[in-house]
């Protein structure tokens, strides 16, 4: 991904989902809003023979492009000739997340009893591979493998899409054009290093490849080859799965001996507005207002953490810190990262989630978010323009009219608030 560290999954801006199964397809927003996409809508795609027509010339002009920019026609060749246009990639690109599932629907399914009892018998196959990426990359084994089975379900789906295809589809069809093609060359430069063949270069729809879902641009930069036989395969050899994805998150900023999170007490009268990934403090000052772990024992050492409250101020609360904002990185949603943490958790052993979800409380969909924060606007609670995400500024709005009306300011967004809004 680029020359800076974002996540694998950019498809979250072209997919709003990862390779996971379609039940447990997460809506991805660049603030880490916590809900899951459970229904699409899509435009039909055309399959017209000028659309067709139109792609293979569009294809001849990158297949230049590509050359000038340094790959060699045999790879050119073995990449581009055949290649076919994918209207169901279009379909797929165009469909608008609309429905939403709460966090403890998504955790459901991406932390099932079956998921944990798969990721320890996984765990138990490689232990000595992930042991060993752990000692090289300072990646606890079980997060390794956490990633693994929420990215792909341990290799049992990372998508049946020619990466060529996808993003050259992509890329022609205009909407997302310039990240398309820079994809398209560097899953090109992907095969001139010879790491794999472009038959087996396949993914999810939007790009995003292997085991633990990378897109090619991320493979070029944090791919490792952990078997040692000279390639680096996402695809077929899990030495290197596990080599890569720790090396992600090891260049990410894991830090070595540090939890990824615990689940928390809050005190009375807690000021919820402290409660964004931005607000960062000590364990000790973290300690000093009240935050307790579950158990009375200290808070585990973060040099900078953050509280969150998923739920709001009804459901669990967790201090995060910089391994959180790691598995952010890989992917920028807070109920992914809380996904992994918690899957982690459970692989290894220890105890889940604790603090019961308020499994009553009905979601909003992105049209009622979007009339939310029209509603918060007429009422001066500014949110900026309505785009149906349930980011920061929405949040802040919203904790203001909550406390307004004398309800907790927590910025948990209810369809009994978006009621009292209305009234």
């Amino acid at each position: 991904m680029k020359r800076m560290l974002t996540p694998p999954l950019l498809l979250a801006l072209l997919a709003g989902c990862q390779a996971a199964p379609p039940s447990e397809a997460q809506a991805q927003t660049p603030d880490g809003a916590t809900t899951a996409a459970v229904a699409e809508t899509a435009q039909p795609a055309d399959t017209a023979p000028a659309a067709v027509a139109n792609f293979q010339g569009w294809l001849s002009r990158f297949r230049r492009e590509a050359r000038a920019e340094g790959i060699a026609e045999a790879t050119l060749a073995q990449a581009l000739d055949g290649l076919r246009y994918r209207p169901r990639v279009i379909e797929l690109d165009r469909s608008q997340p609309e429905f939403v599932r709460p966090i403890w629907q998504y955790l459901d399914s991406a932390v099932s009893s079956t998921r944990v009892s798969n990721g320890q018998a996984r765990l138990a196959e490689h232990r000595d591979t992930a042991r060993e990426m752990e000692r090289r990359y300072g990646v606890p084994a079980e997060v390794i493998v956490a990633i693994w089975g929420i990215e792909s379900n341990y290799g049992g789906n990372f998508g049946d899409f020619s990466t060529l295809e996808a993003l050259a589809t992509l890329a022609f069809e205009g909407r997302r054009s310039d990240f398309a093609r820079t994809e398209l060359l560097a899953a090109l430069r992907i095969l001139e290093a010879g790491d794999i063949s472009p038959e087996r270069m396949i993914g999810s729809w939007a790009g995003a490849m292997g085991h633990t879902q990378f897109i090619p641009s991320s493979f070029v930069a944090y791919a490792v080859d952990g078997d040692g036989d000279g390639r680096r395969d996402i695809w077929g050899s899990i030495p290197d799965v596990m080599a890569s994805t720790a090396h992600y998150l090891d260049r990410a900023g894991w830090q070595a001996g540090e939890p990824w999170g615990v689940e928390v007490r809050l005190p009375e009268g807690f000021d919820y507005a402290r409660t964004e990934l931005s607000h960062r403090l000590s364990s000790a000052e973290w300690a000093e207002q009240g935050v307790r772990t579950l158990s009375g024992e200290p808070l585990p050492e973060f040099g900078a953490a953050s509280v969150i409250v998923p739920a709001g101020a009804e459901g669990p609360a967790f201090l995060v810190g910089r391994n959180f904002r790691a598995i952010l990185r890989y992917n920028n949603a807070t109920s992914y990262a809380l996904a992994v943490g918690v899957l982690s958790d459970e692989i290894a052993g220890r105890e889940g989630v604790v603090q019961a979800w308020p499994r009553e409380q009905q979601p909003l969909s992105r049209g009622q978010v979007r009339e939310m924060q029209r509603l918060l606007n007429e009422r001066g609670f500014e949110v900026g323009a309505p785009d149906g995400i349930m980011g920061p500024n929405t949040r802040r709005g919203l904790r203001a009219f909550q406390g307004a009306i004398g309800v907790t300011p927590d910025g948990f967004a209810t369809l009994t608030l978006l009621q009292r809004l209305r009234r």
